[in-house]
């Protein structure tokens, strides 16, 4: 007897600009899950996860399509996580915020999750957020396995 049941890790990352204060746009769309994420996950649960857990989000400036073998965030700006949940069974989600003393002057084209270690877990590209003083981002992402 064969048995398969296949888990597809996957993520979305819901993003909302505000401009003072006010949301002006919404961003929800799936993300790609980096192939060294796969790697922190079997040491996660073997208990060798030291340096493997998801404590911060990232944003660069990098354009470019996502790949499975991406490592790193061009021009990163990087912040710890504010908090984690689990919505349902199976899913963990990452609550994060970026100031409007931060990161200003960025274009913003890129986002990451990132481990203690500097894994890049996942990543997801979208049209530059042109990152002022009046502008601030607050989001989740949420990984599903």
């Amino acid at each position: 007897m064969i048995i398969t049941d296949p888990i597809l890790l996957r993520g979305e990352l819901l993003v909302r600009v505000l401009r003072d204060g006010q949301v002006i746009q919404t961003l929800r769309d799936e993300n790609m899950i980096m192939t060294v994420a796969r790697v922190a996950l079997a040491y996660l649960i073997a208990g060798d996860g030291a340096g493997k857990v998801i404590n911060r989000i990232g944003i660069g400036t990098n354009g470019n399509g996502p790949t499975p073998d991406d490592t790193a965030l061009t021009s990163a700006f990087i912040k710890a996580i504010a908090s984690h949940t689990y919505p349902a069974a199976g899913q963990v989600r990452f609550n994060w915020s970026i100031g409007t003393g931060e990161a200003n002057g960025m274009a913003i084209r890129e986002f990451g999750l990132i481990t203690t270690d500097s894994t890049l877990f996942a990543r997801k590209t979208r049209a530059p957020i042109e990152k002022g003083s009046d502008i601030s981002l607050e989001g989740s992402w949420t990984i599903i396995f």
